[in-house]
């Protein structure tokens, strides 16, 4: 009795065994983004095609070109990989990226608390703040705004930032910055809010610029990173390397 007792006893700790190994046999594999990325040869960069300097399309070669297109391009060439840019607004920078459109964000992307929540960022690459661009003839104070109509980006930090700063202001959201620009000379709001680079580069590539200016005071002052998807170390740390000896260059010299 004992005998067969010791007998089944192995049959079963053979069987647990067996089904154990081939449940680890069935799990899913770690994913790794970055080793996916050289795989494929192509890292797939979200970036504007409307907001520059920081990517609008070229008009002689209807190539989208910019800061961050620059930058992309020393991202992928730093992975060993070309590089495949995903035209975006802002709204829509998030979903790309955890829907798998895009392997990463280079698109003037503020880093929040917010969004660090859904998805992971790079150490800052720029920093800047959200200004006013506004009639010459209009007042040159931010406070002077506090109840106008106000023209922002859907999606991004300044129209957040409006809301804040100036709760009794109607902010209007537009899904570009060429758009917001359309209504300030319609009429339609007094003023609009953007990075101050952003606005520069509208400004000083606007053919009606004397009819407008940059108020001076600040919204708000902001970092912008890379957004790489959640539970991506390696490719995180790939990017952050780069940053860091981007950054490097542009203050070491």
């Amino acid at each position: 009795m004992m005998a067969t007792t010791i007998h089944s006893t192995k049959k079963t700790l053979l069987a647990l065994s067996a089904l154990f190994a081939s449940g680890i046999a069935a799990l899913p594999a770690q994913a790794d983004q970055l080793a996916d990325i050289k795989a494929a040869g192509v890292v797939k960069v979200a970036t504007f095609d409307a907001n520059p300097p920081f990517g609008s399309v070229d008009p002689q070669t209807h190539k989208i070109v910019g800061y961050d297109v620059d930058f992309a391009e020393a991202l992928a060439k730093s992975l060993g990989v070309k590089l495949e840019l995903v035209a975006t607004n802002p709204a829509n920078r998030i979903p790309l990226l955890q829907s798998g459109k895009a392997d990463l964000i280079v698109a003037d992307i503020t880093i929040t608390p917010e969004r660090a929540q859904v998805i992971d960022f790079s150490v800052p690459y720029f920093v800047t703040g959200q200004q006013f661009l506004v009639p010459a003839t209009s007042p040159d104070k931010l406070d002077e705004y506090s109840r106008a109509r106000i023209g922002a980006v859907k999606g991004t930090t300044g129209e957040q930032a409006l809301h804040q700063r100036f709760p009794q202001s109607r902010v209007l959201a537009y899904d570009d910055i060429p758009l917001a620009l359309t209504a300030l000379r319609n009429g339609n709001v007094q003023a609009i809010t953007q990075d101050s680079t952003i606005l520069a580069g509208l400004l000083s590539g606007a053919p009606d610029k004397a009819n407008f200016k940059i108020l001076p005071d600040l919204l708000s002052k902001e970092e912008i990173g890379v957004g790489v998807k959640k539970g991506e170390p390696a490719l995180l740390k790939a990017v952050n390397d780069e940053t860091a000896e981007a950054r490097g260059h542009r203050t070491g010299g």
